[in-house]
């Protein structure tokens, strides 16, 4: 386990702490809905841009993302290509609607074009897929630093949700947007900050371009994948489709997100901040998968473990397979010596095949990692004990406890716990909005505005409280990062697929869409688990371009053979 030094703590304590006090004290005394749901509706597009990124961008994104680059390179990015397409979208369509119809909440417009039960179904499915992201936003960065760093998992789920819920309850919307300006510093700061001690740490003679070509070298600079095979989750298409479905819906149907931009000021500084976050969410994404390229680059120079997660490799070497596993140990020295050769050979330009040579043994390596987390799982079933031995969520981690100078170390952990403060004080907010709107006002009559105040924090606090039960009873999935896209894919393509039933099929009524929603719902959901069993080939993004077809399409026959139902139109 890892040991942090005193000015470590002064760092992370000062900088959590000072948020926390910060969001509450400028927004003390939010005392109408208006203020208290929207902001007062007075953020201007950078703060809206910096909030919609800040939401987007929870720990999963800085401690998952490097991790999926050391792993598999650059093709992750292929993920956000739709980003820039769904943003042009939402500002064209989705915002002039809104703003028109003065919302509260995205679903508060189904009930105008179709009927209540539409509204309150469609705002169920969001509770359902977003309660159970803000458990996980809470989880990832816990699970993790309490594994490295030997803290106690449950009370890390505790505090970092008590921290959330202390300034969202207090302040609302405004208090989540003031606090996620200072968040998106902090974090950009850190990951700066990292960046160039990593470039630091390489041999002198290696300059940034030969790390890029050494990267190369091992197949981790392939950005584009314009092949249709779908036992490659990201490819160009996937991201071009798949990701602009699921951008659509999440930035434009998704209250998380939406709450964000509905704090704005006018239309005009609603758009443009999420133009700003459309032209800097992609090359913000870049940028972090080039840290984990360049964590990958420092340890063709450096030894790495053969698992990055310490709870895994303590485990495994006190089991029945400690002998096999040293052996794999011994066997990764002997690649990466060998690999040292190849290295310089190739920087020199000595050897026109020491690319090739590079390449080979990366891979020898890879397949001992392999045979590591294989072994692990043998340990884990015959003791019959949960151990994850994928270790892609723990390389960057890792990285920054043995290899970062005291200080730095509670700057990048401050990154990663803000990163988690800010996308989960957002879901609350939203959570918290969505049912005092969606179905407390709704289905209990009108309220004063103390009232709807008081309720709305009173189910801010208790989502907040279901997030942290939510983050202490998960479990690790494959990839974090994956697990939060994988809810939301399963949700997001039936909801937008409503949506735009609403927008742009205006003889499609109430009761044909709620319908198709059910049934869309139940196949999706069939769908995820037939490809998770392997009994078929449809990768978790694809979900969102299905579900939408699918409510779609089932919503237009469903009305075209149900002639007299009544028109509910805006």
């Amino acid at each position: 386990m890892q040991k942090l030094y005193w000015i470590d703590w002064i760092v992370l304590l000062v900088t959590l702490l000072g948020i926390v006090a910060y969001g509450t004290w400028q927004t003390r005394g939010s005392k109408n809905v208006q203020d208290y749901l929207k902001g007062g509706k007075t953020s201007k597009w950078w703060t809206i841009g910096l909030s919609v990124m800040a939401t987007q961008a929870s720990a999963i994104t800085f401690l998952s993302t490097p991790g999926q680059a050391f792993n598999d390179g650059m093709g992750f990015v292929q993920f956000y290509f739709g980003l820039p397409i769904a943003m042009i979208v939402i500002c064209m369509v989705f915002i002039p609607l809104y703003h028109r119809l003065n919302v509260y909440t995205a679903y508060e417009f189904l009930e105008n074009r179709f009927d209540l039960k539409t509204r309150t179904l469609t705002a169920i499915l969001f509770l359902i897929q977003r309660g159970l992201a803000a458990g996980i936003t809470i989880f990832a960065p816990a699970i993790i630093l309490s594994v490295v760093l030997g803290w106690n998992l449950m009370l890390l789920n505790i505090i970092i949700g008590i921290l959330v819920i202390i300034y969202t309850v207090s302040g609302g919307t405004k208090a989540v947007n003031v606090t996620q300006k200072h968040q998106m510093v902090i974090i950009f700061s850190g990951m700066l900050v990292a960046f160039f001690i990593i470039i630091s740490k390489l041999p002198q003679d290696i300059t940034f371009n030969k790390a890029l070509e050494i990267a190369s070298a091992s197949g981790k600079m392939n950005i584009l994948d314009f092949s249709f095979d779908f036992n490659n989750r990201y490819t160009f298409w996937s991201g071009i489709i798949g990701g602009t479905f699921l951008m659509l819906s999440y930035f434009g149907t998704d209250q998380s997100q939406v709450q964000r931009y509905l704090s704005g000021k006018s239309v005009k500084e609603m758009q443009l901040g999420l133009l700003f976050n459309g032209l800097l969410k992609v090359p913000m994404q870049f940028f972090i998968l080039l840290v984990g390229i360049m964590v990958f680059v420092f340890y063709q120079f450096n030894q790495a473990p053969i698992n990055f997660n310490p709870n895994a490799t303590e485990f495994v070497l006190h089991s029945e397979f400690a002998n096999d596993y040293k052996s794999l140990q011994q066997e990764s020295d002997v690649i990466f010596n060998n690999k040292q050769k190849h290295i310089t050979s190739y920087i020199n330009s000595e050897n026109p095949d020491s690319e090739k040579y590079i390449a080979s043994t990366n891979n020898a390596n890879d397949d001992v990692r392999k045979k590591a987390k294989s072994l692990i799982a043998k340990a884990a079933e015959k003791q019959n004990i949960k151990i994850e031995n994928n270790d892609v969520d723990y390389v960057f981690i890792y990285f920054i406890l043995n290899n970062l100078p005291r200080g730095l170390i509670g700057l990048l952990l401050a990154v990663i716990l803000s990163a988690a403060m800010s996308s989960t004080s957002s879901e609350l907010n939203a959570l918290g909005s969505t049912t005092t709107m969606d179905l407390y006002k709704r289905n209990t009559g009108e309220k004063t505005e103390e009232e709807m105040v008081k309720a709305s924090k009173w189910f801010t606090f208790a989502w907040g409280i279901l997030a942290i039960c939510v983050a202490c009873i998960a479990n690790l999935a494959e990839n974090l990062i994956q697990l939060v896209n994988i809810i939301g894919s399963i949700f997001y393509g039936n909801v937008l697929g409503i949506f735009l039933l609403a927008f742009f099929f205006k003889f499609v009524k109430g009761k044909a869409v709620f319908i198709a929603a059910l049934i869309t719902q139940i196949i999706v959901i069939s769908l995820y688990f037939l490809d998770l069993y392997e009994f078929i080939n449809l990768p978790f993004l694809w979900l969102n371009f299905v579900g939408c077809a699918i409510v779609i399409t089932i919503a237009m026959i469903l009305q075209l053979t149900h002639k007299n139902d009544r028109t509910i139109t805006t």
